[in-house]
């Protein structure tokens, strides 16, 4: 179905899924970033609860009924929907994760994430927007996807991608679409660009349905409604390959106990959603969670967490050899948190996103270290993920 916001959206060039076939070296993988925003407490989403220092340092933020990992880590009972995933080696850690930056701003510390740079501003485009430009892409084609109400700052660039939000405006009147395209007609540029977005509008509502679109639903089933779309749109023959998807709600400064137990089982919904409408191509499927930092360990007098450092990341999918944590454990004990506050990050989250560009999407190193990463060659890829 076309709808005013498709419309505009694909006047504005950011909506387009032609049905082409796809380049060489993507085939039938799929990749899809989970961004956390906010700064998720990676103690409390995988609490290490063989650790001594957890009871001691943040007793009121240990959750009850915490699902055992291994002899260290435990995973939060509002993530249980994740458990099988671990279980079936779908789902693998990492631990005491960070990004180079450490002034604890969400604005800046995302903006660094998401351009690939070792500090604020070192670029404007996405990082993931250059990773797409490095495959082969016929013109016209889109192997991006920007699921929700923007397309987030790592899919911004020169490399075209298609959005999809879901409808919250009245369908087109009758005939608007044809009145518009005589309009535009005498305008190579225009004409070109709604007949691609008319083209996308057309294949997303044949994929989604009519409900794709209903309302402006909350909460679980408006995060399951947007993640199915998502994974419908990326099974599909002639759907994208890369996906993004936003979660916010995770800056926790007060009583985090309850507000993480509303938006955890959030996340898990929306990583169940996507995994059942990728069925058909899960096993070629790797889903990474990501935040911007980390929660301080010790809590604040309205027992919350202020921004840290050190987090938590999530590589999940059929592709993924999970079941395991991945990357070293700092501990919580006197002399081992960073700036005797944070959780100290032992993995660079840069080499979490190059595991993934690299052994899903087969982008080489010198593409890694020099253009979408640059100046990060002494950042290596996880071992053996895929």
């Amino acid at each position: 179905m076309l709808n005013r916001r498709t419309l505009m959206g694909s006047a504005a060039g950011l909506v387009a899924l032609p049905q082409v076939s796809f380049a060489q070296g993507v085939g039938e993988r799929r990749l899809v970033f989970i961004f956390l925003r906010g700064a998720l407490d990676g103690l409390a989403a995988v609490p290490p609860v063989g650790d001594p220092g957890l009871q001691r340092l943040r007793s009121s933020l240990v959750p009850d009924g915490a699902l055992p990992l291994d002899a260290t880590f435990a995973l939060h009972p509002g993530l249980a929907a994740l458990l099988p995933w671990w279980q079936a080696r779908e789902l693998a850690i990492v631990p005491a994760v960070a990004s180079p930056y450490r002034d604890r701003s969400h604005f800046d510390a995302q903006h660094l994430i998401e351009t690939g740079g070792d500090r604020p501003r070192a670029a404007e485009d996405g990082f993931l927007n250059r990773a797409l430009a490095e495959l082969q892409q016929p013109q016209g084609q889109r192997l991006g996807l920007a699921v929700g109400s923007s397309v987030p700052t790592m899919l911004r660039g020169a490399t075209p991608v298609a959005s999809w939000e879901p409808q919250v405006l009245p369908p087109a009147e009758p005939g608007l679409i044809a009145m518009v395209a005589r309009m535009y007609a005498a305008d190579p540029l225009l004409s070109r660009t709604l007949a691609e977005g008319v083209r996308a509008a057309t294949m997303a509502g044949d994929v989604l349905g009519e409900t794709a679109g209903a309302g402006q639903q909350r909460g679980v089933a408006a995060v399951r409604q947007i993640a199915g779309a998502a994974g419908k749109l990326l099974a599909a023959q002639a759907g994208p390959r890369v996906a993004t998807l936003d979660i916010d709600g995770w800056d926790t400064h007060t009583n985090q106990p309850n507000r993480l137990g509303l938006v955890l089982p959030l996340l898990a919904e929306a990583m169940v959603a996507l995994k059942a409408e990728l069925t058909p191509v899960w096993r070629q499927t790797m889903v990474v969670v990501l935040t911007e930092f980390g929660r301080t360990v010790r809590p604040n007098g309205t027992n919350g967490t202020d921004h840290g450092t050190g987090s938590v990341a999530f590589l999940a999918g059929g592709a993924v050899r999970g079941g395991r944590m991945l990357g070293d454990w700092p501990g919580l004990q006197d002399g081992q948190l960073f700036e005797n506050r944070d959780v100290r990050p032992t993995v660079d989250l840069r080499a979490v996103l190059k595991t993934a560009l690299a052994q899903q999407l087969g982008l080489s190193s010198a593409s890694l270290d020099q253009r979408i990463f640059p100046g990060s060659a002494a950042v290596r890829p996880l071992q053996a993920v895929v």
